[in-house]
Order: structure tokens, then C-alpha cells, then sequence
């Protein structure tokens, strides 16, 4: 699938058949935020992804199903080698989130693109990430996102090591809600001479 040359998808294929779902980039991100909320299990994520995102029928092949929306989710792309050795090495830190940066990145495309996210009714998901990911860095959206992703080298320079540092306290994002508990539970442990056993 070229984004250059092909139509934009409206439908996925599950077992050989065609399925519709919807295209909005706002459906796509909702997806991305019930994936990355940890309160939900498994089964529940996959409920709830199926009635957001297919427009008509779910397909009875829950698996591919799944598999189906998350092709759709990555715009028809594989991770690449390298994509997938940057993704190891970061772990689970995220450098974005459509929840927090809202505001950042609704200002970055209305910048960059004029493009009043709030007030466009109809976005294709492709069309929203392509750009989401063109953003350059004289966005204040892009730089946030930079001072998350640097890796704090021993050999950087003492002031350039405490810029970055700082930077990347005052944007952290938020800790899920059971990571902000457990880190609280060490914390407590900590100053109080407590048991650390049960809590890592």
C-alpha cells in the first residue's frame, strides 16, 4: 500500500473478506488511548476496539480481526529492524501522548498545516499520521518530544547533560495509574524504612 499511488483504505480483509471500519483520525486515536490504558484486560481491549472501529459487522475470527485493525493502526507498514531495536532499547517509555499533548499537537497542525483539528469533521487516519510524523521541530510539540527521547550520555556535557535533565522533568508524561501507586509505595517504603518486599 502506497500512500502516493493507492486509494486510502476504508475496509479491512478478514478471511478473505472485505470488512468496513471507520477511517477517522479521532477513532484511531481513541484506539491508541485504550490500548495504552492499563486498567482494561485483554478481552475487554479487543471488545471495545471491534465496536469502535468496524463500522458494520465484526469479523467472527477475533484473532485476525485484531490483527486486521492493527495493520490499519500502523498504516499498512511493518516495523522495520531498526524501528524495532529503537522501540527494545526505550522499553516502554512513550514520548507522546494524545491525552497529555492534546493541546500541543492540536497548535503544531494548525501551525504547520493550518489544519483546525478541532473543527475538520473528516481526517483519513493515514492522512493524520503521515503528517503527525512530518511535524517538524520548530514545533514546540516536536522539541517536547526530543527532550523525552534523548538518552543522557556520560560523555555529554555537564550544563548540555543538566539542560536536558531538566527538560525532561518538566515534560514527563504522567505514569499510568497503577505505575504512580507502586512508585508511591517505594517512595513511602523508602522514607519510612519500610519492607520494599511485595512492591518490586
Amino acid at each position: 500500500m502506497n500512500l502516493l499511488v493507492d486509494d486510502l483504505p476504508e475496509t479491512v480483509t478478514v478471511d478473505n473478506r472485505e470488512y468496513r471500519i471507520r477511517t477517522n483520525f479521532r477513532i484511531f486515536i481513541l484506539f491508541e488511548l485504550l490500548w495504552q490504558d492499563d486498567s482494561l484486560e485483554l478481552k475487554e481491549k479487543l471488545k471495545k476496539s471491534f465496536r469502535l472501529c468496524y463500522r458494520d459487522e465484526i469479523p467472527l475470527n477475533y484473532e485476525d480481526a485484531a490483527n486486521a485493525l492493527m495493520w490499519f493502526y500502523k498504516c499498512g507498514k511493518e516495523d522495520n529492524e531498526q524501528k524495532k531495536a529503537i522501540a527494545a532499547k526505550r522499553g516502554k517509555s512513550r514520548i507522546y501522548s494524545f491525552d497529555y499533548d492534546d493541546d500541543y499537537i492540536f497548535a503544531a497542525f494548525m501551525s504547520q498545516y493550518k489544519i483546525n483539528l478541532q473543527r475538520i469533521k473528516y481526517l483519513h487516519w493515514w492522512e493524520f499520521r503521515a503528517m503527525f510524523n512530518s511535524l517538524t521541530n520548530s514545533n514546540e510539540f516536536v522539541k517536547i518530544m526530543e527532550y523525552r527521547s534523548i538518552d543522557l550520555k556520560e560523555d555529554m556535557p555537564k550544563e548540555q547533560k543538566a539542560f536536558y535533565r531538566k527538560m525532561k522533568l518538566i515534560h514527563d508524561l504522567p505514569l499510568p495509574k497503577d505505575e504512580e501507586e507502586k512508585q508511591q509505595a517505594i517512595e513511602d517504603a523508602l522514607m519510612n524504612g519500610g519492607d520494599l518486599t511485595g512492591i518490586l
